[in-house]
């Protein structure tokens, strides 16, 4: 049931909920959504990972057939799962944590009647707050996706042809990505996230709201508002480019600016402030400082620069600018103005200040930093000047 290697890794994750869950007074954790399956065992699987907050956890597999463990049952149904306690002499929970935030309403009302525990509480908090932090093995798993990614976007002036538009040239993008390793897959956490491998803004698509909650919008396409619509590239429009590093389970973030022919000056000087605030955050951000301030100091610069009304959008303007990155694109910790988490080391997070100038598209740059004991690392390490294609 455990795949190779990665014992130690699941033994630490384990040991730091039934932590958690001795400080709430849980007595038992129980979870079934993909990301959270596979941060506590290593595979996703169709069933349930019960944890108690104290022994060996167990697992409850309807499907693949062929998986083996000591501490696992196939079954059918979630009513099996009380037979299988009371035949090993697993105690029941009498508080127990489930995916409120992530389960239908059918199955939470289903698990509590196969349970029938005198209290609840949302596993969902405390599973995103303790994957905020993440193990020496999934700070491995970031520098390999880090990587691809890097190489990845070295490619992409190879990808543009003159006369593309804005889906051709993501689609060449793309192309280049599943060939350097991406597994396709990009996961958000919340209704309302959907999107493809990433997102291309060209030109004034990159001003168009989206009812998505990401940095920028852009129209997208039929049933998916977000990105790239159709718009052709011409000379004097800035392209931005946000695709996923998903070359492991665990999501780099960066975002590039590329250009046909040159752009007006203003375009140029809102993607230097915008490595300016990157650079300003660097060198004073350390474990402890709160993230609205890094939220506070990068509006205060764009604002000091005259270039407020431009930043992270204009006829919708986002009220972050970074979030934490994992299994889940959108992972804590958030940089927002009322945010009250605090970086802490071995948090990853990625940093986007953008701007979107009209006429012209969108600049600025995002990428992944580590929260090391002295301050950041930075884990994408691609050219971040405007590129001209």
């Amino acid at each position: 049931m455990i795949k190779k290697g990665l014992a130690d890794d699941l033994r630490l994750k384990w040991d730091r909920v039934q932590q958690a869950m001795s400080a709430m007074g849980a007595d038992g954790c129980l979870l079934s959504v993909d990301v959270n399956l596979y941060y506590m065992t290593g595979r996703i699987f169709s069933g349930y990972f019960y944890l108690p907050v104290e022994g060996e956890p167990f697992f409850f597999v309807k499907r693949p057939n062929g998986l083996s463990a000591e501490q696992m049952a196939y079954i059918r149904k979630p009513e099996e799962i009380t037979t299988v306690f009371a035949e090993r002499g697993i105690k029941k929970p009498g508080k127990l944590l489930l995916e409120a935030d992530e389960l239908t309403y059918n199955e939470y009302i289903r698990l509590l009647a196969v349970f029938q525990p005198k209290e609840t509480e949302n596993a969902t908090t405390l599973m995103r707050t303790l994957r905020s932090i993440k193990t020496p093995w999934e700070i491995e798993q970031f520098r390999i996706s880090a990587r691809q990614h890097n190489k990845t976007y070295a490619e992409i002036p190879s990808c543009y042809r003159p006369g593309m538009t804005d889906l051709e040239f993501q689609y060449e993008i793309e192309k280049r990505m599943r060939q350097n390793g991406s597994i396709g897959l990009f996961r958000a956490f919340g209704s309302n996230m959907d999107i493809y491998m990433g997102s291309i803004l060209a030109g004034d698509n990159a001003q168009t709201p989206s009812p998505f909650d990401f940095a920028l919008g852009g129209g997208g396409v039929i049933s998916l508002p977000l990105g790239a619509n159709g718009t052709e590239l011409k000379n004097g429009m800035a392209i931005m480019v946000d695709m996923a590093g998903n070359y492991t389970a665990y999501i780099t973030d960066m975002t590039r600016v590329f250009s046909v022919g040159k752009l007006p000056e203003q375009a140029y000087k809102a993607h230097t402030v915008s490595i300016l605030i990157q650079q300003e955050i660097e060198a004073m951000a350390k474990p402890g400082m709160p993230c609205a301030e890094l939220y506070n100091l990068s509006y205060r610069i764009a604002e000091q620069e005259g270039l407020s009304p431009y930043f992270m959008g204009t006829k919708q303007q986002a009220k972050f600018v970074g979030h934490g990155i994992g299994i889940q694109i959108n992972e804590l910790p958030v940089l927002t103005p009322r945010s009250k988490e605090l970086l802490t080391p071995n948090m990853v997070f990625a940093l986007e200040p953008k701007f979107v100038i009209p006429g012209v598209g969108a600049v600025g740059i995002e990428n992944s930093f580590l929260v090391t004991e002295s301050g950041l690392e930075k884990l994408t390490l691609a050219e971040e000047n405007i590129i001209q294609l």
